[in-house]
């Protein structure tokens, strides 16, 4: 973070210095968690459903330089802020901090919203920008009204790139994001069921997609794959770019070849030039993602080579994301179980089936997608069918959430034992890990609450 007094940051968060010097200097991060803050950092302590984060003060004493609270404790010894609303005031930190930065006139912020792909695309940026300038990302999915301030407030002064996505929680949450950060080019790359559910519709959740659009300040890029996408119009003055595989798209994917060495991709630019690269990631899907960061590394003036070079010596995009491990035996496990929702799981199968045409047995180990509310019993019933209709060789169903795609398959297929369905996550193991041979390829894909990447590793043998 830059460098702010306690009267300054006292003075943006609408808080009252009760302990400390107001003179004192503060530059290190911010956190919410006490075992993760950076020595020198500022403390929120938050107060949540099932925790307090006032019962830490102690421990974060040793640590940080101060503390951010609604209920001050004397006893610590510890600078402390007293606020109303912990959770306020890290927003109102993160606004002052950013506009001071913005002031000198040399930080673009990108914003990166949509049901599927976001942390794949903010990584690809993140490889892409960080070899060019100075660039902030966010880590794992902070992307909530805590994660996107505590990112926000890791700039420095001489940050050239904040890349932020924005994550939906409800009608009005993508619009509290946006209307402070204010995207100098904002990146929509879909809107599908995940979350449908909790949000109450494929149109609420567009709805609320939507929200980033009238806050983008110079560049809209958008999907003109999803017709729900390619009717968003941005502001007057404000430039749209499409990508996508659709012929309209100003950074077209002209085609997508998959295999276990990678996705190798033709995209064409706005000028005529068609570039090949390979990807190490697997998944047609990557390619929307890497044609979505090349739009943006365009519009910020980074040179192709360097943009190109950047995303195909990525390894992952990220931990648990289409990550394919070769194990020691020539089995092969991609462990795609951080997230999951209609759309993406179709995305995985896809690769899967793709893979076994070219002599690979395929198996699928999948597990529950959570927050599909009313969608939920079509949605696992379809996507067992999907997978004896794409020829997946065997079929694991894991989990009571998830038994209705075992259903689903054995109602669109006549299988005798192709798909298997195992209660629990250690029955899956056993189920599986002694029926693999030399070359098959095991996809493992749920949604994080089912706790399937933990399975994935293990099938993998990665600590």
């Amino acid at each position: 973070m830059i460098a702010l007094t306690l009267a300054e940051i006292a003075s943006a968060i609408n808080g009252k210095v009760v302990q400390g010097d107001e003179n004192l200097v503060v530059q290190g991060g911010a956190d919410t968690d006490s075992r993760t803050l950076e020595p020198g950092g500022i403390f929120f302590a938050k107060l949540g459903e099932h925790e307090d984060g006032h019962r830490y003060l102690e421990q974060v004493a040793e640590v940080a330089a101060l503390a951010v609270v609604s209920s001050p404790n004397p006893t610590v010894k510890i600078a402390q802020i007293q606020v109303v609303d912990t959770v306020v005031a890290l927003t109102d930190l993160a606004k002052y901090v950013l506009a001071r930065v913005r002031a000198a006139e040399q930080l673009q912020v990108v914003g990166i919203t949509g049901s599927n792909g976001k942390t794949s695309t903010k990584n690809m940026l993140r490889e892409i920008l960080s070899r060019v300038g100075e660039t902030v990302a966010p880590r794992d999915s902070f992307n909530n009204e805590v994660g996107l301030p505590l990112t926000v407030l890791k700039l420095q002064s001489t940050t050239k790139y904040l890349v932020l996505e924005l994550g939906a929680a409800g009608v009005g949450s993508i619009k509290a994001l946006a209307s402070w950060c204010l995207p100098d080019i904002g990146v929509e790359l879909k809107v599908g069921l995940a979350h449908a559910g909790a949000f109450g519709g494929i149109e609420i959740t567009a709805q609320i997609k939507r929200e980033m659009m009238p806050f983008i300040q110079r560049v809209a890029i958008l999907n003109e794959d999803d017709p729900v996408v390619r009717a968003f119009e941005p502001n007057q003055g404000v430039k749209r770019v499409g990508f996508g595989f659709a012929r309209e798209a100003d950074f077209e994917i002209k085609s997508a070849e998959l295999s276990l060495g990678g996705t190798k991709l033709a995209i064409s630019y706005p000028d005529g030039q068609v570039i090949e690269l390979t990807l190490k990631m697997l998944g047609e899907h990557q390619a929307m993602n890497v044609s979505a960061a090349l739009a943006v590394a365009q519009e910020l003036g980074v040179p192709r080579d360097i943009a190109i070079e950047a995303v195909s010596e990525m390894e992952m995009a990220e931990r648990w994301r289409m990550q394919l491990i070769r194990r020691h035996d020539g089995v092969f496990v991609i462990n795609d179980a951080y997230n999951a929702s209609p759309d993406s799981m179709r995305a995985a199968l896809q690769t899967l089936a793709t893979l076994g045409r070219q002599g690979h047995r395929t198996i699928a180990v999948l597990g529950q997608m959570a927050e599909l509310g009313e969608y939920s019993v079509q949605e696992h019933d379809q996507l067992g069918r999907l997978v004896v209709r794409y020829n997946i060789d065997q079929l694991f169903v894991v989990g009571q959430e998830a038994k209705l795609i075992h259903l689903g398959a054995m109602q669109e297929g006549s299988w005798d034992g192709e798909s298997v369905f195992c209660e629990t996550i250690s029955a899956a193991f056993d189920a599986i890990h002694d029926k693999l041979s030399p070359g098959d390829i095991v996809l493992v894909k749920s949604s994080n609450i089912a706790g399937l990447r933990f399975l994935g590793d293990e099938l993998a043998g990665v600590k």
